[in-house]
């Protein structure tokens, strides 16, 4: 009985063994885990799939359960998409190739944008941008739009006689944005509006109340509320402005450069207007 029982101990100790010994198998992108109807799901699948998860509730699940979570839903998805494949038309085969040049180019582009981005280069944008910058001038002040000359020269006549600013602009502005908040702007420079009302407000002392001025826009009645001088933004302030600001040059030049290697030949000859015949689309 107690050889019996050492035979099978020492059995049980070599398989345990040979198992832990045997190598393990193959695993990578192109793993199969499942088959629908011939058409493979991969490991490869199932990993981008999780990454690309913004769900937190999903992405907070226990492995095995979003593993069965998201195999269901592959399942599902390869099945009806089998029964689109069967049917596929010109407008199903552009908008695939479509996407899957957009995504190429996507992430293509990311890893230029990824880049890590040198102090030297963000001290040179910094420097270029402010470096002999003198403080500008800001401007806060109020407006009232409306669309007629003479709706303007009321205004401006009620104004005088001692109408209120801010319900003048409530009761009657055209701008939605600044006519709710009593007409007011907040700080601006004179570069960020256009000309007449620019030159108009920095004709104007402080509390003053313009003349009707005419833009694009319409016609505006302007009070200047203050003025103040504005340093230039310390780096560390806009850091963050400034990395963004150089990937996206970085990523531009790049296209650019792609583009101009690129053997681009156009087709001569073909009407504008083709691009209106939808029925093409419509053809398997």
């Amino acid at each position: 009985m107690r050889l019996f029982r050492l035979s099978a101990a020492l059995a049980v100790t070599t398989a345990v063994t040979t198992m832990l010994a045997a190598p393990a198998i193959a695993q990578d992108a192109d793993t199969v885990v499942a088959t629908v109807n011939d058409t493979p799901i991969t490991l490869g699948q199932m990993i981008a799939m999780k990454q690309g998860l913004h769900d937190q509730a999903a992405a907070n699940l226990p492995d095995q359960a979003l593993w069965d979570l998201m195999l269901d839903q592959l399942i599902r998805t390869t099945a009806v998409a089998q029964l689109g494949e069967s049917g596929m038309t010109a407008r199903d085969k552009a908008r695939l190739e479509l996407e899957r040049r957009a995504y190429l180019a996507s992430a293509a582009l990311e890893k230029v944008a990824g880049v890590e981005i040198g102090d030297a280069d963000i001290t040179a944008a910094y420097q270029s941008m402010f470096g002999e910058a003198a403080p500008m001038t800001q401007y806060s002040a109020a407006h009232i739009l409306v669309e007629t000359e003479a709706e303007a020269q009321d205004i401006r006549r009620q104004l005088a006689d001692g109408a209120d600013f801010g319900q003048l602009a409530r009761e009657r502005s055209q701008d939605p944005a600044s006519g709710a908040n009593d007409g007011e702007l907040g700080w601006f420079s004179a570069d960020q509006m256009v000309a007449p009302f620019a030159e108009a407000v920095k004709s104007l002392q402080k509390d003053q109340i313009s003349d009707p001025v005419q833009s694009d826009f319409g016609w505006h009645v302007i009070r200047l509320d203050d003025t103040r001088l504005a340093e230039a933004p310390k780096l560390d302030q806009i850091r963050p402005q400034l990395v963004a600001q150089l990937r996206r040059e970085k990523v531009d030049a790049e296209v650019q450069r792609i583009v101009s290697e690129a053997a681009v030949d156009r087709t001569e000859g073909l009407t504008p207007s083709l691009i209106n015949n939808t029925e093409f689309l419509d053809v398997k």
